[in-house]
């Protein structure tokens, strides 16, 4: 993993509500946390060669509180989560359409997103066919392993 990679994904988790994470990649170990007043990242090879921690600006988190009457009705169907932590696009380029829109009909395997990870584009493909009944998250917005995409009934 160079430092290029290290320092984007910590870009990534610090744009995140996430509050800790912890990656172990071609014997690399990295393990991050945030609190209110720091966020420390710190990168060791598994044979505990070297040790870089690095600290980061604090970062405000805001997560919005969904009361009962707002939450959907119907969640009849299946759910889409996301593989990875990334960018979400819906569509293949900003010019082009989205790759799906409520009440499309899909099949399995059909490419329903687009998640970047560190400068890689991972195409989503629908685990289930069927109708989207709901897109849960917006174009170029930030998203959490396990994540709700989709869901399909």
């Amino acid at each position: 993993m160079t430092y290029a990679e290290v320092k984007e994904l910590i870009s990534i988790i610090n744009n995140s509500v996430l509050t800790n994470f912890e990656l172990t990649m071609d014997n690399v170990s990295v393990k991050m946390s945030k609190n209110k007043d720091v966020m420390i990242s710190q990168a060791t090879e598994q044979n505990n060669v070297a040790t870089a921690p690095i600290q980061i600006q604090k970062t405000e988190v805001s997560v919005p509180v969904i009361s009962e009457e707002e939450k959907p009705v119907d969640q009849s169907g299946n759910i889409v989560k996301s593989p990875i932590v990334g960018t979400f696009y819906a569509a293949p380029a900003s010019d082009k359409p989205s790759f799906v829109k409520v009440g499309d009909k899909v099949k399995e395997g059909d490419t329903l997103c687009i998640v970047e990870a560190m400068k890689i584009m991972n195409e989503i493909p629908s685990p289930y066919t069927g109708e989207i009944a709901e897109i849960y998250v917006k174009n170029e917005e930030l998203v959490e392993y396990g994540q709700p995409l989709f869901r399909i009934k």
